[in-house]
């Protein structure tokens, strides 16, 4: 039997790792359920949704050289998402405004000289760094 995508296969759960499942699937062959194929949710414990030797309905998502990646989760319900707000129709009443924001206040004296005062520093700091990486690598490259 040729193992192809989209197929749907029944099998049973050889061994869990933590990475996925290892499922055993008819002519002796055997694929693997990555964890993140299991369930439509989070799955942080493999082990909360499957046991050994349990009985699994699977897809075959991918088969390349010899390895068989399967799916369960393609096969479940996708959970309904919540629903949307209806678009606006014509005549509908408008949304509520949102209260606009106050401008912020303005700044005082001692505000604007500690702004000031900061980018100064900030600058003084960059120059600083500059002029002594230049004179460590001019002492470093001297002869001696």
């Amino acid at each position: 039997m040729e193992l192809t995508v989209g197929t749907v296969l029944d099998g049973k759960v050889k061994s869990i790792t933590n990475f996925g499942a290892f499922i055993s699937l008819p002519e002796n062959k055997t694929g693997l359920v990555h964890i993140s194929e299991v369930a439509n949710t989070y799955v942080s414990d493999i082990r909360q949704h499957l046991t050994e030797n349990q009985e699994v309905k699977v897809m075959v998502i991918g088969a390349e050289g010899g390895k068989v990646n399967l799916s369960i989760k393609r096969l479940e319900a996708k959970p309904q998402r919540e629903a949307r707000p209806a678009p606006r129709q014509e005549g509908a009443s408008p949304r509520p405004q949102r209260a606009p924001t106050p401008p912020p206040a303005p700044k005082t004296a001692d505000q604007l000289f500690e702004e000031k005062l900061k980018q100064f520093m900030s600058e003084s700091d960059n120059k600083i760094s500059s002029i002594r990486q230049y004179s460590d690598h001019r002492t470093r490259s001297r002869r001696r």
